[in-house]
């Protein structure tokens, strides 16, 4: 298939260089702009992933849209409108999209699902999510993942295109739960990285027993199905975003609480603004995610407001 994929981050590059394996003829587009496009262009690598020759490099928008039959976008969340308002929307006709990214828009709280309904309505859209880093799949350590959709063909379509033996894919049955799931598990991965910065890594375990029920909780106000929040796109993710030291999430809570600079992407920061706002949509109560706003965006004492999370006085459950 002709795939084109919008994005030349880390994650972004990975795609187009494990499609490539996959048999796919793949084009990869970045902003002429963009230091790490440029390196792409001159070297083919990005130290994690080399690039073959055969995948071509554009920073054409308009040709990448064209070449494409199916469109994999993995951006930040917060820019994804503005590409979206860019995109060449009358030349998606007959093309499908997957979104390859994790996180709800801050101010709105939407999914990025719906932005793209709000722009393309008529072009079916899936999401690829779930556990896996580009360190660990570069090294041959296998991994399952999920893709979701409300459309079955497309689901079946794009599992059976994208399949290896270096990923497993499911078809998720809940695309607002897979959704919510996956982008919620970032903020849990910043309280993983305070706990490691402040010396209680023990408390990770409360930590994911807690944060699953409450992202449970609210998928189930929002209309999803509850258990969603056990399945790959958060709970089945939770090793790779609480654990793993490539977690740029973990990483930023663990530096944060150290008072030192973390220069990465923690998309999580923007994702605790958007479920405080549907905690309030939607009156489920966040205690996670109000306490890593109070640490983050308030200025709080991390290991006081920790402390106070998960010490309090006893209760019945989580």
């Amino acid at each position: 298939m002709r795939i084109s994929v919008i994005g030349c981050g880390r994650w972004g590059t990975f795609l187009a260089w494990y499609l490539t394996r996959a048999g796919h003829e793949v084009t990869l587009y970045g902003r002429e702009s963009s230091q790490k496009f440029s390196q792409l262009r001159e070297t083919r690598t990005n130290s994690l992933v080399t690039l073959e020759r055969s995948v071509a490099l554009t920073s054409d928008l308009g040709k990448a849209v064209d070449t494409a039959e199916i469109l994999i976008i993995s951006i930040g969340a917060q820019g994804f409108r503005s590409l979206m308002q860019q995109l060449p929307h009358e030349k998606l006709a007959g093309k499908s999209v997957v979104l390859c990214m994790k996180g709800l828009e801050a101010g709105t709280g939407k999914r990025l699902t719906q932005i793209f309904e709000e722009y393309a309505p008529e072009t079916p859209v899936a999401v690829w999510v779930g556990p896996g880093h580009v360190q660990d799949f570069t090294r041959g350590i296998p991994n399952c993942m999920v893709i979701d959709s409300k459309s079955t063909d497309l689901k079946t379509e794009l599992v059976d295109a994208f399949s290896t033996n270096l990923i497993r894919f499911y078809y998720g049955h809940d695309l607002l739960g897979n959704e919510i799931g996956a982008a919620s598990k970032n903020v849990i991965g910043i309280a993983a990285g305070m706990l490691d910065g402040l010396g209680k890594t023990a408390l990770k375990g409360a930590l994911m027993s807690r944060g699953t029920r409450e992202i449970a909780r609210l998928i189930k106000a929002m209309g999803g199905s509850e258990i969603s929040a056990y399945g790959l796109a958060h709970l089945g993710d939770y090793e790779a975003t609480v654990f793993s030291p490539y977690s740029h999430n973990r990483k930023f809570g663990e530096l944060f609480v150290r008072g030192e600079p973390y220069g990465e992407l923690a998309e999580g920061v923007a994702t605790t603004t958007a479920l405080l706002k549907l905690s309030e949509d939607y009156q489920v109560e966040l205690p996670i995610t109000y306490a890593i706003n109070e640490v983050v965006n308030v200025g709080k004492d991390a290991g006081q407001v920790l402390s106070d999370l998960f010490l309090r006085s006893l209760k019945t459950e989580f």
